[in-house]
């Protein structure tokens, strides 16, 4: 990271959010469509390329750059989950696998000719990576996969997909061993796609099944059985991302509520000037800049190659609840209106109470600090 790249990534942001309104983005969502100008924007600007080397068509730069971006877009209300979502699923492969993978999965996703999903979370498994149940069976011609993933989001519009699969039996000495990570074609045949009803993210959610789907040999990252170590290479990052994403949606919703405090006067007088909601939103204001002072460290230790795994807890913990309290609060300041779909607050709330049970719950985060950065004993 320097000063001069994260400048770089600011303004080319800014301009982004300057060329792509938050209408058009409402729009796209409501009608299930993928908002494909904002994509081509991005690829454009080679904002989809952050994080990717240069040798591979990225744009180089590091965690501290695209979190700079998130939370720029994520105040504009121009997330793109895509971008989000496959920004860390491809950092197990620039670091894992090999330059035929990158070049042929990672390349494209920087220039804005493919998508990448990721696909971990199971029905039956849940939080619990340690036991799914989506196998992957070697054979002759390579890996015979079977089982389902679920909140996949993007599955269905994606061009490949990171997948984590048994490869051996679970064995409760060893829970992480026995897992290993793969990067394939979304549409490899044996493969289907079941739309959930979720009206949330903008971009579509998916149940995927995988019925005897044959991949390639050379599907596996790395080596077999080294998944889970592999797959928190993008785990940690993904806090990071989803936080920076927070911080911008919380900052979204506390300029609303600001803007609106200051012309609302039923009384005679603005009711920003009320302590009833003056200092809330205060306290909100507060919250949201002390989370981005964790979350900032926690990118800094990421990119210094250093364990960045109880700071990128705590922030994801820390900027969801502060995001959540800055929804909370625009919407107390709007009264009635807040829940008119036209004054654009409430449509910010089930993003922002979201982030509160995912990519990780909230309460797993806590479990995570007591154990492993209090040394507590195993609360599950």
């Amino acid at each position: 990271m320097s000063e001069e790249s994260v400048a770089a990534v600011r303004e080319a942001a800014e301009g982004l959010t300057r060329g792509i309104s938050r209408e058009y983005w409402l729009q796209c969502a409501k009608e299930k469509k993928f908002p494909q100008k904002l994509w081509d924007a991005m690829a454009e600007t080679g904002l989809l390329g952050l994080t990717v080397p240069e040798e591979y068509g990225g744009s180089g730069g590091g965690l501290s750059e695209l979190m700079v971006l998130n939370e720029i877009t994520g105040r504009a209300g121009i997330i793109s989950l895509f971008f989000v979502l496959g920004s860390f699923a491809r950092m197990p492969i620039i670091k894992h696998g090999t330059p035929a993978q990158i070049a042929k999965f990672v390349t494209p996703t920087a220039t804005g000719e493919g998508r990448m999903c990721f696909g971990v979370t199971e029905p039956n498994a849940g939080t619990n990576t340690f036991r799914l149940q989506t196998t992957a069976a070697k054979n002759s011609s390579g890996w015979l996969v079977n089982g389902s993933k679920v909140f996949i989001t993007g599955a269905k519009e994606s061009t490949s997909m990171l997948l984590i699969a048994r490869t051996s039996a679970f064995d409760p000495a060893k829970p992480r061993g026995g897992l290993s990570l793969f990067i394939l074609d979304s549409h490899t045949p044996g493969i289907e796609f079941q739309r959930l009803n979720i009206d949330v993210l903008g971009e579509s959610q998916y149940l995927v099944f995988f019925k005897d789907a044959q991949l390639p040999q050379d599907a596996l990252i790395g080596e077999e059985g080294k998944g889970m170590k592999y797959l928190f290479d993008g785990l940690n990052t993904e806090r990071l991302v989803l936080a920076s994403m927070a911080v911008g949606l919380g900052n979204r919703a506390l300029d609303k509520a600001v803007a609106y405090a200051k012309e609302r006067a039923p009384f005679g007088t603005p009711i920003g000037s009320y302590q009833g909601l003056q200092h809330p939103m205060a306290r909100a204001k507060a919250h949201l800049e002390a989370s981005r002072l964790v979350m900032q460290e926690a990118a800094r230790t990421f990119d210094r190659g250093e364990d960045a795994g109880p700071l990128s807890n705590m922030a994801k913990l820390l900027t969801s609840e502060a995001c959540d309290e800055a929804v909370d609060i625009a919407l107390q300041v709007h009264g009635g209106y807040g829940f008119d779909q036209d004054y654009d607050v409430v449509t910010l709330w089930p993003f922002a109470r979201l982030m509160r049970v995912a990519p990780v719950n909230n309460e797993m985060i806590l479990n995570y600090i007591g154990e492993h950065v209090l040394g507590l004993p195993r609360s599950y």
